[in-house]
């Protein structure tokens, strides 16, 4: 294990050991212990009762933060004719068909997130190997295999982030960026809690939120309280 910085061990001292914090409090906790000399990502980890080896357990989906996720997402899409001239004015980074797939082919993937017309998924499935990997497959499922490119650019440009459960049951999510406010980041936090409790498996049995925590690149993780998920701001006094 490497050895704490002591900026890093002040900041994780600021960490009361044990305590389960309200969403806004963890935010403010977090900012405040944030010492990198970037902009970190922060991440959310939601601990679920499910069984991700079972068919009927599984959780993959995507949601679209409030607040945006802070990322400048650069997406590629396969299209032709209309759909790629719709790709164009929708702000898609890289557009083709054919020279695309032979550009991935190649070992270029100079984008973030991958969109698909259903016509041109005879040729993406022949990328399955290089995209699949790296979780850059268009799917229907997420909304990234659809005649409306458009949307779909303007969604994963706009904030829509994915999120999947692990072989732990472990669900990894972008929240946003430390230089959000809190109240930013706390917000786009119970839209995802909310979005986790919507896909709820029905094969899902006992406690399904187990535990929450919070983490910025470089922080240290802070545990939330999952029974106040939906406590956007501060309390009254």
């Amino acid at each position: 294990m490497a050895k704490l910085t002591k900026r890093q061990k002040a900041a994780t001292e600021k960490i009361e050991e044990g305590k389960l914090y309200a969403p806004i409090d963890a935010f403010n906790l977090m900012k405040e212990i944030a010492s990198a000399k970037f902009d970190e990502t922060v991440e959310g980890h939601f601990r679920l009762g499910i069984d991700t080896r079972q068919a009927d357990q599984q959780l993959r989906g995507t949601v679209s933060l409030p607040n945006g996720s802070g990322k400048t997402v650069r997406v590629a899409v396969f299209a032709e004719g209309a759909a790629a001239d719709a790709a164009r004015e929708a702000g898609a980074d890289i557009v083709g068909s054919d020279d695309l797939v032979a550009d991935i082919q190649a070992g270029n993937l100079d984008f973030d997130a991958a969109v698909a017309t259903p016509d041109q998924m005879g040729k993406v499935g022949r990328l399955g190997r290089v995209l699949g990997p790296r979780g850059l497959m268009p799917n229907p499922k997420l909304g990234t295999v659809t005649p409306d490119v458009a949307k779909a650019i303007k969604e994963l440009k706009g904030g829509r982030v994915e999120y999947r459960a692990d072989r732990y049951g472990i669900c990894h999510v972008v929240l946003g960026k430390t230089s959000f406010t809190a109240e930013q980041l706390a917000e786009n936090y119970g839209v995802i809690y909310d979005e986790i409790l919507r896909v709820k498996p029905a094969a899902a049995k006992g406690r399904y939120v187990k535990s929450v925590t919070v983490v910025s690149t470089m922080g240290s993780a802070i545990k939330v309280d999952p029974a106040v998920q939906r406590a956007y701001t501060q309390p009254a006094e």
